[in-house]
């Protein structure tokens, strides 16, 4: 059984996010800020996930990775497609109802965050030697990982705990064991920051609490990654501490994370209900075809007819208006033209 303690401060956490969590979700807004607020979101994400870990690339540069998708890459930038790959592939298993919570989607993740990186032997598969974990900074060796002849058995419970607690813990809490054992088991030779960093976004999701649309909560971690590593890590030989390792301080910190980003996100989405342009202005027909193609991938003019009344004439300059704003794009030509968003 993992340890922690509801404190006064992990209490008070819990508390505001399910108020921020009900405010959000007693609001509507509209399709084309949510959009946005998503596409910078995983921008965030691929960011700060990948920064944690030590790659260099600025935002800015990551999101011109991640809206050019270049061929020749470096592993700096194969590390931040394969992240935001992975984010945008987990979202649509939860989107569809396919998301299954056991060894194989964490194997799956850990395959897609480490494509091109690690040898075939080494993608999606636990680790088959020993780990260490060294602190840079003091040139030495500060943590010894459980042998990873447990890792498979580990693992296994790991994944038990968390779904049969999921009707009986409250899911920020769970989410936040799963994190820090995780951390703790280190399962993979390679990429398990970014793996369980993902993995925990779906546990959340699949709880219901959505984090993938509108808040990257690696955000928070990489305005600090000292303070992060040293939350989520342990030191020592886990055979020898493993017994008195307690989780609460990691959940008081795991819960402020969530609520910073909640925060956050309102802030951003009031400022968003400042007055529009007609320039930049949409439609409530302009937002059907967002919505169409947020749930079926992409959308033919013929499908927006059966959505609209609107001219032929009309929802062409629907469409121009949407790749105007750049929400969209045009693929194909002729009677095969469809679009799809800029996001995809």
């Amino acid at each position: 059984m993992l340890k922690y303690e509801i404190t006064p401060i992990l209490l008070n956490n819990l508390k505001k996010i399910a108020v921020e969590i009900e405010g959000l979700n007693r609001q509507t807004f509209s399709e084309v800020i949510l959009l946005e607020m998503e596409a910078e979101a995983n921008a965030q994400s691929a960011y700060s996930s990948t920064s944690i870990e030590g790659n260099p690339l600025p935002l800015t540069d990551v999101k011109k990775i991640l809206k050019n998708k270049p061929n020749q890459i470096r592993n700096t930038e194969r590390e931040v497609l394969n992240y935001n790959e992975s984010l945008l592939w987990l979202k649509k298993q939860l989107d569809i109802k396919k998301f299954d919570f056991n060894i194989q989607l964490v194997l799956g993740i850990h395959q897609r965050v480490t494509n091109g990186l690690l040898s075939k032997t080494q993608i999606g598969k636990f680790r088959g030697e020993p780990v260490f974990v060294n602190d840079p900074k003091l040139r030495k060796t500060i943590y010894w990982p459980p042998d990873h002849q447990d890792v498979p058995r580990m693992m296994k419970e790991l994944i038990d705990f968390v779904s049969k607690n999921r009707n009986k813990i409250d899911p920020i809490i769970l989410a936040g064991l799963f994190h820090k054992q995780f951390v703790i088991i280190h399962p993979f030779i390679d990429g398990n920051g970014r793996t369980v960093r993902l993995v925990t976004k779906s546990v959340l999701a699949d709880l219901g609490i959505d984090t993938f649309n509108l808040f990257s909560f690696e955000n928070y971690y990489n305005r600090n990654v000292s303070t992060y590593f040293q939350k989520v890590g342990v030191r020592g030989n886990y055979y020898d501490i493993y017994k008195n390792l307690n989780f609460t301080d990691w959940l008081e910190y795991f819960s402020a994370g969530i609520l910073d980003e909640l925060l956050r996100v309102r802030k951003l989405l009031e400022e968003s209900k400042q007055p529009s342009t007609p320039e930049n202005e949409i439609s409530s027909e302009q937002e059907k075809i967002l919505s169409f193609i947020k749930k079926h991938n992409f959308i033919k003019d013929k499908d927006y007819a059966k959505l609209t009344r609107r001219a032929k004439a009309t929802r062409a300059l629907d469409f121009k208006k949407l790749i105007r704003l750049g929400l969209i794009k045009k693929m194909g030509q002729g009677p095969a033209t469809y679009y799809v968003l800029t996001k995809s």
